[in-house]
């Protein structure tokens, strides 16, 4: 089994704190996985395998188990150790009113608890209410291009570029390693996984009325990763574009804002709002959007290379939420910064152009940076290669090369 270290690290910082881990992320972006590979860490740090309880809830080992019988199962699989057990709970949305074990664990029992679990059941907004608090969560993404080079075997002499091409057209769901970029075998895997996040997540979720105009909007959203959009302008588009039939005519802003917020809260989007920096704000309209991973956005839309900025944007963005920060479109004046990444401690101004080449686009790139008067570290992130590494004090990147660092 391939490492994840990003995730692996950040359960082993919170191993042995009083807060239930709770990894959420997207269908197949590795999450059993991760669960697996830190059973097998704490076994290398000497933690006797008895005091490890790991479950997937998808066996028909536990089919049917209630939140009673899990409890005792726990309680009589701890009794009688000294020191702490750790209780690694997979798919655990099938036991109804897992909440209640759970919160009870924390009370009667000496364990360190994780829990992964379905989006249509184990939502981030629902996880306050139920855990009342006591909880840390570990986001996961498909595959970062660092972890994607680990995952796959490419042809002896194969360039950095050849391989970002091939991560940019079949994304980084860890699964597809095992089909050597077969691009059959690799479409029908993202068809299941598409299937199963839409069908049977946001299904269970949401009252769909119209499964036609779900798959539209997914696609309305695919279709424009990095333009600022709004459900009433998605409503519009799709109410032009007509195709569909009469019964189903009129679409509804609110409709599609509760599908906007489903695929969010199954992962397949995520939503980037804008700041504006000279007022240090966030402002409430005109959001960006953008994808969880480009091999999907290539299922629904067919690979294409016509708007390869706003995919490089999408890759930079992602790689921003791996890194810790928090993501927002920056507003100065009239101009836009692509980013502005924010952490704990520190502010990040990023812009993202498939070429600095010429001196239009290269004056059009540095502008809005130029503008930002405070002394945060600013970047331009480019494929090219042939330029100089900083000008007026922002830094200039090779995004591979960035990717990678």
């Amino acid at each position: 089994m391939r490492d994840r270290p990003l995730y692996l690290g950040e359960l082993l910082r919170y191993r042995d704190k009083n807060v239930i881990k709770v990894i959420t992320g997207t269908r197949r972006c590795g999450k059993s996985s991760l669960l697996q590979l830190f059973a097998d860490k704490l076994k290398t740090l000497g933690v006797p395998s008895r005091r490890i309880m790991q479950i997937n809830f998808e066996s028909f080992q536990y089919d049917g188990m209630t939140y009673n019988e899990l409890y005792e199962l726990a309680r009589q699989k701890t009794q009688g150790f000294k020191e702490k057990s750790y209780l690694l709970l997979d798919e655990l949305q099938r036991v109804e009113n897992w909440e209640k074990a759970v919160n009870a664990f924390q009370v009667d029992l000496d364990v360190d608890i994780y829990i992964t679990g379905s989006n249509a059941y184990l939502l981030s907004s629902d996880l306050a209410t139920y855990l009342a608090g006591r909880y840390v969560e570990v986001k996961m993404l498909p595959l970062s291009f660092s972890e994607f080079l680990d995952f796959h075997e490419f042809p002896s002499g194969s360039s950095v570029e050849m391989k970002f091409g091939n991560y940019l057209k079949y994304g980084g769901f860890p699964g597809l390693s095992e089909y050597a970029f077969s691009e059959k075998q690799i479409n029908e895997v993202l068809e299941g996984i598409y299937s199963s996040a839409v069908l049977k997540d946001i299904y269970k979720r949401v009252e769909i009325r119209n499964s036609g105009l779900l798959d539209r909007v997914c696609r309305f959203f695919a279709d424009n990763i990095g333009n600022t959009s709004s459900a009433n302008k998605v409503a519009g588009v799709l109410e032009a574009e007509g195709n569909m039939p009469q019964a189903k005519r009129g679409v509804s802003a609110s409709i599609v804002s509760s599908y906007v917020d489903a695929l969010v809260n199954a992962f397949i989007f995520y939503r980037a709002d804008r700041y504006d920096i000279k007022g240090k704000e966030l402002l409430k309209t005109l959001s960006k959007w953008y994808i969880v991973d480009m091999g999907i956005r290539n299922l629904l839309l067919g690979y294409r290379d016509a708007d390869r900025g706003h995919i490089l944007e999408n890759i930079v963005y992602l790689e921003l939420l791996r890194r810790g920060y928090s993501v927002c479109i920056g507003k100065i004046g009239t101009k836009e910064v692509d980013f502005v990444a924010l952490s704990q401690s520190e502010k990040l101004y990023v812009q993202v152009t498939e070429t600095m080449l010429g001196e239009d686009t290269r004056k059009r790139e540095l502008e809005s940076l130029r503008k930002i008067q405070d002394n945060y570290p600013k970047m331009v992130l480019t494929m090219d290669r042939d330029f100089l590494d900083s000008e007026d004090g922002i830094e200039i990147r090779n995004i591979i090369d960035w990717l990678l660092k």
